[in-house]
């Protein structure tokens, strides 16, 4: 899967940018120019790169709020919930891990569309980690089925000038 997005943090700031998917458990979210930031899950780690400083993290999916849509040994069916909602075209999901309330939540988004797989479109999520800090992500220009390779995943390692994977 490939598509736009939009990401508002807490203080209301938008940055924007290509978001890659493949499963099981690989994404990156690629921003756009002049924004020196970089995401990247693969091998079941999220990776974080900040090119300004030349710093990088890099933590268990499983850990963040990300891992219900990366992590493909997660059972959702023990994570997530339905949340009710007043439009019957919008499917919200709530999923978090009960045992580690630290790791946040992440409400995903999907729209009833015949066309796409399962017959729901991702829309977006919602964010919030064990602070409070809500992050909310909405995608536009989905494409499903298209090839993603494994270079996608693949990034440059600001300490060294090495190519990661």
């Amino acid at each position: 899967m490939t598509a736009d997005f939009s990401q508002t943090d807490r203080n209301g700031k938008v940055l924007t940018g290509k978001l890659s998917l493949k499963q099981p458990g690989k994404v990156r979210f690629q921003y756009a120019p002049g924004v020196p930031l970089l995401i990247v899950a693969e091998g079941g780690a999220l990776t974080f790169v900040d090119y300004s400083v030349r710093q990088v993290q890099r933590w268990p999916i499983r850990n963040s709020p990300l891992g219900v849509l990366l992590d493909p040994r997660r059972d959702l069916t023990r994570y997530a919930k339905i949340v009710p909602g007043t439009d019957p075209r919008v499917v919200s999901v709530e999923a978090r891990d009960p045992r580690h309330p630290e790791y946040g939540r992440i409400t995903l988004v999907l729209a009833r569309q015949p066309s796409a797989p399962a017959g729901l479109t991702l829309q977006g999520w919602v964010a919030l980690d064990s602070q409070g800090n809500r992050t909310t992500v909405r995608l536009s220009n989905q494409q499903y089925g298209v090839p993603v390779g494994d270079e996608t995943f693949r990034w440059s390692d600001p300490r060294k000038g090495a190519r990661r994977s």
